[in-house]
C-alpha cells in the first residue's frame, strides 16, 4: 500500500483496520495467520487433575482456561481485582441505539475464528458481522486532511480481512460462551499482591488479607500489571521472565465516543503520532443506526499528550478544537455534548492497552515459560498463535491450561 504513513510501520497503526499491516511488514497476524492455529485446542481434550487451580484474572485468557476447568470437573477458583469479568473488554449501552464495545472492539480475523474459539466445527457462524471494507477515509498530519484512494481501501480489505459485530460486541460473546459458565467461582474485588510458590502449596494473598491456597496458579493479569510489579513473587521472578516482561511494548491509552447530530467525518480519520495510535472512527458504521457516533482510540504519544491536559473535560474540548480544524468547525456546530471516556491506561489494573509481543517471538517464549511447573502465565500479549486481540487472548489461555495440565500428569 502506498498510503502515506503506513510506510513507516515502526509501531501498530490504524488498528480500526487492523493491529496490522501485514503486506507492508512480512508479518503474519490475525487472518492471515488463521493457518497457524492448532488443529486441536484444550477444547477438544478430556483432562484428569486433582489438585486445585487458582486463576489470577477474570479476562479473556482466564474466562477460557477456567472453561476447560469446568468443562473436565476440576477444581479451581478465579481471583478478579475488580467487580466485573472481562478486564479490556466493556460495553456501554443507551449511549447509542447499538452496544458499543469501549474496550476491545475489533475482530481482526475470518468469521470463523468465532467457532474455533467456542470449539464450534465448520465456517457457518450463527453471530451477525459487519464486514469491515471502509467506504472513506482520510490523514491527518497535524495541519492537513487527505483523502485515502477507495482502491487503496479495497485492496486492503482484499489482503487482510476484518469484521465487527453488529448487534452485539466482543464482551457478549466472551460473556456468553465463556463468563456464564464460571462466574460462580469468581471471587471479585480481591487484588492479588503476593503469590508465594516457595513451598509444595502456592498461597496467594489479596490486598484485603485473604491468603487462598492452591496447588497451581495461572496468572492472566495484563501485562502492565506485571509490568508495574503490583504482584510480588516470591521467590522472586528470575532475571530472564524479569527482562521479558519489560521488553513487550504495552501502549498508555484511552478510548473517547462523542455524539454528533450531523455525520460530517469519514469511515476512518488516521492521525500521524510519534509511537502508538490516533485514529477516528464511525462507531456507527454499517451498524444501521440513527445516531452519529465518532470513536478516537489514542494510544502511546498522543495519548501521553492528551493526559496532560489534566482531565477528560479538557480533552474532549482539545479533541473537539482538532475536528474543528480538520472539518471547518463542524464539530463545534454539531456536538451534542455527550461523550463517553474510558481510560483503560490510567486504570488501576490494566495500566495500558495493548501490547505488541508479536514482533518479539522470543518474549513470547519466555512469558510463557511456567516457573517450577507451579506457575503459568497466559493473555494477550503470550499469544503465539499471532491471532492478536481477543482471539489471541483465549487462545493462550487454551494454550497454556493444556500445558498446566498435561505436565501434571
Amino acid at each position: 500500500m502506498k498510503i502515506k504513513g503506513f510506510r513507516s510501520l515502526k509501531h501498530i497503526i490504524l488498528p480500526v483496520v487492523s493491529l496490522f499491516i501485514v503486506s507492508c511488514t512480512g508479518y503474519e497476524f490475525g487472518a492471515n495467520a488463521f493457518h497457524k492455529l492448532p488443529e486441536e485446542t484444550a477444547l477438544d481434550k478430556i483432562y484428569n487433575y486433582s489438585g486445585k487451580i487458582i486463576i489470577i484474572g477474570a479476562g479473556a485468557s482466564g474466562l477460557a482456561s477456567a472453561k476447560i476447568l469446568e468443562e473436565n470437573n476440576i477444581d479451581y477458583q478465579i481471583i478478579e481485582a475488580t467487580d466485573r469479568y472481562g478486564g479490556r473488554l466493556k460495553k456501554i449501552e443507551g449511549f447509542a441505539d447499538f452496544p458499543m464495545d469501549i474496550g476491545a472492539e475489533w475482530i481482526h480475523n475470518k468469521p470463523e475464528i468465532l467457532n474455533k474459539l467456542k470449539g464450534v466445527k465448520g465456517k457457518e457462524i450463527k453471530e451477525e458481522l459487519i464486514s469491515y471494507r471502509l467506504e472513506s477515509s482520510s490523514l491527518w498530519d497535524g495541519s492537513n486532511l487527505s483523502k485515502v484512494p477507495k482502491k487503496e481501501l479495497d485492496e486492503y480489505f482484499e489482503g487482510f480481512t476484518e469484521y465487527k459485530f453488529k448487534n452485539s460486541t466482543w464482551y457478549d460473546f466472551v460473556a456468553d460462551n465463556f463468563a456464564k459458565k464460571v462466574e460462580h467461582k469468581i471471587k471479585y474485588n480481591s487484588p492479588v499482591i503476593a503469590i508465594n510458590y516457595s513451598k509444595e502449596q502456592i498461597e496467594i494473598t489479596t490486598k484485603n488479607g485473604e491468603k487462598i491456597i492452591g496447588d497451581k496458579v495461572l496468572v492472566t493479569v495484563p501485562i502492565g500489571v506485571l509490568k508495574s510489579k503490583m504482584i510480588e513473587f516470591i521467590p522472586k521472578l528470575d532475571s530472564k521472565k524479569i527482562n521479558a516482561i519489560e521488553s513487550i511494548k504495552y501502549f498508555t491509552g484511552f478510548k473517547l465516543a462523542l455524539k454528533f447530530s450531523n455525520k460530517f467525518y469519514p469511515n476512518v480519520i488516521s492521525c500521524e503520532t510519534e509511537e502508538g495510535d490516533k485514529e477516528f472512527y464511525d462507531y456507527s458504521f454499517k451498524k444501521d443506526s440513527k445516531y452519529n457516533i465518532l470513536g478516537l482510540l489514542s494510544t502511546g504519544s498522543s495519548a501521553e499528550e492528551y493526559y496532560k491536559l489534566g482531565s477528560k473535560e479538557a480533552i474532549v474540548k482539545n479533541v473537539i478544537s482538532e475536528l474543528d480544524r480538520m472539518f471547518d468547525g463542524a464539530a463545534s456546530k454539531f456536538y451534542t455534548g455527550d461523550f463517553v471516556f474510558q481510560d483503560w491506561g490510567n486504570h488501576e489494573f490494566t495500566k495500558g492497552t495493548w501490547s505488541t509481543s508479536f514482533f518479539d517471538k522470543s518474549s513470547i517464549t519466555e512469558l510463557n515459560r511456567p516457573i517450577d511447573k507451579k506457575v503459568y502465565f497466559a493473555g494477550g500479549a503470550n499469544d503465539l498463535y499471532n491471532q492478536g486481540g481477543v482471539p489471541g487472548a483465549i487462545m493462550s489461555g487454551y494454550y497454556t491450561i493444556d500445558k498446566l495440565l498435561s505436565e501434571s500428569k
